[in-house]
């Protein structure tokens, strides 16, 4: 079920809706709090939206990067199966 959740980074406050769990919203907002906050730390003449955005980019390629590795993951893992499925019919075969 969807609930208001109230989210403070740097002194402001951001109310978003999400329908996550508990745990899940906890680490989601001390993942995004910890990256603005470290951009915050070393570019802390940058206002706080161009902060925001710069959040948002880092977070979105180290997504791109683990969905493009997690498809070779699953490529590597097939090519495996496959590998030990005609391996187990060839032995099933020489059973006969």
């Amino acid at each position: 079920m969807e609930r208001l959740v109230k989210f403070e980074v740097l002194g402001q406050e951001y109310p978003l809706y999400s329908d996550a769990s508990e745990e899940d919203v906890a680490e989601i907002l001390d993942l995004v709090r910890s990256q603005f906050e470290s951009y915050a730390r070393s570019s802390s003449s940058l206002p706080v939206n161009k902060l925001a955005i710069l959040t948002s980019l880092n977070m979105a390629g180290k997504y791109v990067k683990l969905k493009r590795d997690f498809e070779k993951y699953k490529h590597r893992v097939d090519a495996i199966v496959g590998k030990v499925s005609d391996n187990l019919d060839v032995s099933e075969k020489q059973k006969r």
